[in-house]
């Protein structure tokens, strides 16, 4: 159970900047609670919620705050443990001391909750059941009108505040990223064929459970990844195949790295692969290159789409005017997921409150076309914002049997070729970058994605 990572000073001064965003009520945040996996004293790895920890420094479950902005008062709720817990859990700090220890002076138990909230109280979209009912039960509400009646003011001061990393953020996650970093070279030079999909997911948990507190979302690790969010790890590796690994690391203070690298199961490429890696890591470099302050990241996503459908008319697949294909939408059947996310104490940071409020605005709304609909971020570019760039081709046999049947887009796309690529799988490239005056900085550790430098790896 880790420290605050920051001075008591650092969560005072987070906490009055929010207060001072909201013109009254009272402000609750809801830290969670153990989640049993298959009785009630068996539990998950315990995950605190990311804003809770952010405004008040503490890892610990059953914990919830209080910032009332018409009192000027802070209220952190906890309860001691008894001795019948320290026996399970040994000596753990007194509520007092965990609440000095983010600049907090009043501490209540949580019974007092209920009857410390009156007049208007905002609170962030609960997406814990267990959540849900206690506002339920508090507030006497239903658990339906829970969900519907979060408070948008505090959305968007919350993301008015976590969205832009401080140095010492940044710092946190260049260590996240770096461990990720580590996580995918290790896998890089294990993968063999003969191996099962599951022994590369257990060496990659290993890895990051060794340097922090673990992986920050459950690794895709799969032959087939032309299916985008695959979990089984049933495959075994088989020769001529690639290998897509997304995975990230959380380390020990709540920060998240995300990165994609995808490999031979064999030692090199064959020509038809490297055709198609490449063509995904020039999209990736040109993505970065781009990604500006005062660049929308639509507009990000869509160069990286005509990079797609440029490198893609190259080796035969597709043909005509790469604007115009774009335009139409006609990369989505090989690139049909948004270029990249947010990334902070969450891999895909604050998307809890609804991408919209994170990722869009007035100025840039979101479009409803295949593919670019799916881009979870889409806004301008400002310093300090972090997030992912993951360009991608994929062969989804289904998708093109349903647009070939439809002769779809069919000016720019070659399908009698294509069909000689639905064994291929898919390739996806990420890597992770803080938005600075300059351009994209790269977060963390590199790790090989040349094709020479990742061959080279393969071949330790």
């Amino acid at each position: 159970m880790s420290s605050p990572l920051f001075a008591p000073t650092t969560y005072h001064e987070r906490r009055a900047e929010l207060k001072s965003k909201l013109a009254g009520g009272q402000i609750l945040l809801l830290g969670n609670e153990e989640s049993s996996m298959n009785y009630g004293d068996n539990h998950y790895p315990f995950r605190q919620d990311s804003t809770f920890r952010y405004f008040f420094g503490l890892n610990q479950p059953g914990l919830a705050g209080l910032i009332d902005v018409d009192k000027d008062e802070v209220i952190l709720f906890g309860n001691d443990l008894s001795m019948d817990d320290i026996v399970w859990t040994g000596p753990q700090p007194r509520m007092a001391d965990l609440a000095a220890s983010v600049g907090v002076e009043k501490v209540l138990p949580t019974s007092a909750i209920g009857k410390s909230l009156g007049g208007q109280v905002h609170y962030l979209p609960p997406y814990r059941e267990r959540n849900i009912l206690k506002l339920a039960e508090w507030l006497g509400k239903s658990a339906f009108d829970i969900q519907e009646g979060n408070s948008l003011d505090l959305i968007h001061a919350v993301i008015s505040l976590r969205a832009y990393k401080s140095d010492e953020e940044i710092e946190q996650l260049h260590d996240a990223v770096s461990i990720t970093s580590l996580m995918h070279q290790e896998a890089m030079k294990m993968a063999r064929p003969g191996m099962v999909e599951r022994e590369i997911v257990a060496h990659l948990n290993e890895v990051a459970l060794s340097k922090g507190a673990g992986v920050s979302f459950p690794p895709i690790v799969t032959i087939n990844g032309q299916t985008l969010h695959n979990h089984y790890y049933g495959n075994t590796m088989q020769s001529g195949r690639l290998l897509l690994c997304d995975s990230g690391a959380e380390n020990l203070y709540g920060y998240s790295g995300d990165m994609t690298r995808t490999y031979p199961v064999d030692p090199a490429f064959s020509q038809k692969q490297k055709e198609v890696y490449q063509i995904v890591l020039d999209a990736l470099k040109s993505s970065a290159e781009m990604s500006k302050p005062g660049v929308t990241y639509q507009q990000v996503h869509l160069n990286a789409a005509r990079v797609i459908i440029s490198g893609l008319k190259e080796i035969g697949l597709m043909s005509g005017d790469v604007d115009e294909a774009v335009a139409q939408g006609a990369h989505a059947l090989f690139f049909p997921h948004g270029l990249g996310h947010s990334m902070g104490m969450d891999v895909h940071d604050m998307e809890d409150f609804g991408e919209n409020h994170v990722g869009y605005d007035d100025v840039t709304p979101r479009s409803t076309q295949l593919g670019l609909s799916a881009l979870r971020f889409g806004k301008a570019l400002e310093e300090r914002l972090v997030l992912t760039n993951e360009p991608g081709i994929y062969f989804i046999p289904e998708l093109y049997e349903q647009w070939k049947s439809e002769k779809k887009l069919a000016s720019f796309i070659n399908y009698d070729k294509l069909a000689g690529y639905m064994d291929f799988g898919g390739i996806r490239i990420e890597n992770d970058y803080v938005i600075t005056g300059e351009g994209a900085q790269l977060l963390g550790e590199p790790a090989p994605m040349e094709i020479a430098d990742v061959e080279a790896l393969r071949n330790v």
